[in-house]
């Protein structure tokens, strides 16, 4: 295992104008206010300020992010407010900015979003601060990816580690199963749990984008990064033969009713955060064995009486074939400010600190990009360790595939990716009709993202 990161402080010099978030950054490094009861005070408090913060967070994760909020205001005095967003955000956005109240600060879980409201000019370029904290923070990998034409606008505050399967504990040891690592031991090991009377596999096929997961770890450790990264900006087309195989292997799974919990139907009408907890209810006899998702699936174990590290475990992502690699596929949620504030510019330095971090990790469900957050912070040895790899793979690793396209194709449910493996999920023998529906409907969403 890698050794442990320690919290160290950026070496930046604060001037007069700098906002007092990035200065309270600076002096407590420990993520916790030496005064709880202190108040902000001087030229640089945001009191009075009113901010508001746009995301698609629901539940649990609207709750952490919350907490996060509260430190934010409990520091500066100002006022900041969540607005519940509607998925695709930038259709939200959209409409807010048309009606001429846009949020101060949105929360962009896609790459192809960041780049859309840049390309809209929707977005401003974060201030001095911020990008103060990003250069002590985060590696070079984060802050490109929140960058458009050189300038720098997003702060990816959460991360996520999409290369997981997650599995109840007391069923692989009543099966007698172990940890796969490649593909067809895990084919393997889903027969063995089927065999001992339980479903092996739960599948959240009702929300499109848990399927876009399973398609790119498949892709990316089978034709290897490079083709990963063109298909991505769509430089090869969907039907080329390396998509054929992926979903060829896919359907070695999709393929079998039996494996899947409820059938193909079942998963179809299973939400994603049903498909996690569906794992882990019941004991040793739930309604499916394994589930695959990203570390974020911690919140929603953390709703059920499983106990993360002994009830609930995780490994990697199993590789496809001989020449295959273990994928390592990345997700986020970028903070951007849409307009142009102290409070916008505060916020967005305060999510870059590990102190903005450290709230969240405590509470579970959370991985940070921030290389300086302390992993004691993660709750459990299993989270740690998860964090630890994303933060130890430094550069290599890829982010999601969907995430970094025109939304239209990759992040709007009921279309695009997502309806197309949807219907694949129904008829995985149809591997050449999906590719062609893939294609037909990448290539439109990347002619109008080109005509801006």
């Amino acid at each position: 295992m890698r050794t442990t990161l320690r919290p160290r402080k950026a070496a930046v010099t604060f001037t007069a104008l700098t906002t007092l978030a990035a200065l309270a950054l600076a002096g407590c490094g420990d993520g916790t206010a030496k005064d709880p009861e202190a108040k902000p005070t001087g030229d640089l408090s945001l009191k009075g300020e009113k901010i508001e913060v746009a995301a698609v967070w629901t539940g649990p994760e609207q709750e952490n992010f919350t907490k996060v909020l509260k430190e934010f205001e409990r520091r500066t005095g100002a006022t900041v407010t969540f607005v519940p967003a509607q998925d695709p955000i930038v259709n939200f956005l959209g409409t807010k900015i048309e009606g001429n109240s846009p949020p101060d600060v949105a929360m962009l879980p896609q790459v192809g979003a960041i780049q859309q409201a840049a390309a809209q000019k929707w977005l401003k370029p974060v201030g001095p601060e911020v990008k103060a904290q990003l250069a002590a923070n985060y590696s070079r990998g984060w802050q490109e990816l929140g960058a458009v034409d050189g300038t720098q606008y997003g702060v990816y505050f959460k991360a996520a580690n999409k290369s997981l399967v997650w599995y109840n504990t007391a069923v692989f040891e009543n099966a007698g199963a172990t940890e796969p690592k490649t593909w067809k031991e895990f084919l393997a090991t889903a027969e063995t749990i089927s065999a001992s009377g339980v479903t092996p596999v739960s599948v959240g096929g009702a929300d499109g984008w848990t399927l876009t997961d399973w398609f790119e770890n498949v892709y990316l450790s089978q034709a290897g990064p490079e083709k990963y990264d063109r298909l991505a900006k769509h430089e090869i087309k969907w039907t080329d033969p390396s998509v054929a195989a992926a979903l060829t292997t896919l359907a070695e799974l999709f393929g079998k009713p039996s494996l899947l919990s409820g059938g193909t139907s079942g998963a179809l009408q299973t939400e994603y955060p049903a498909s996690v907890t569906q794992t882990f209810t019941g004991g040793a006899e739930p309604k499916g064995a394994m589930v695959f998702e990203g570390d974020f699936a911690a919140v929603n174990i953390a709703q059920t009486e499983a106990k993360i590290g002994t009830d609930a475990k995780a490994f990697p992502f199993p590789k496809v074939g001989d020449a295959g690699t273990v994928p390592v596929v990345t997700a986020g949620d970028a903070a951007v400010a849409l307009k142009d504030t102290r409070g916008a510019q505060a916020l967005l330095a305060f999510l870059a600190s590990p102190d903005a971090a450290k709230i969240w990790a405590e509470a579970g469900g959370f991985l940070s990009p921030n290389k300086n957050l302390d992993p004691a912070a993660y709750p459990n040895d299993v989270q740690r360790e998860i964090a630890e790899a994303l933060i130890g793979a430094g550069d290599d690793f890829r982010f999601d595939m969907s995430d970094q396209m025109p939304q239209s194709f990759g992040g709007t449910p009921g279309k695009g990716e997502w309806k197309a493996l949807q219907d694949f999920l129904k008829n995985p023998k149809d591997v050449a009709g999906t590719q062609a529906r893939l294609e037909a409907d990448a290539a439109k969403a990347y002619r109008a993202a080109a005509k801006g």
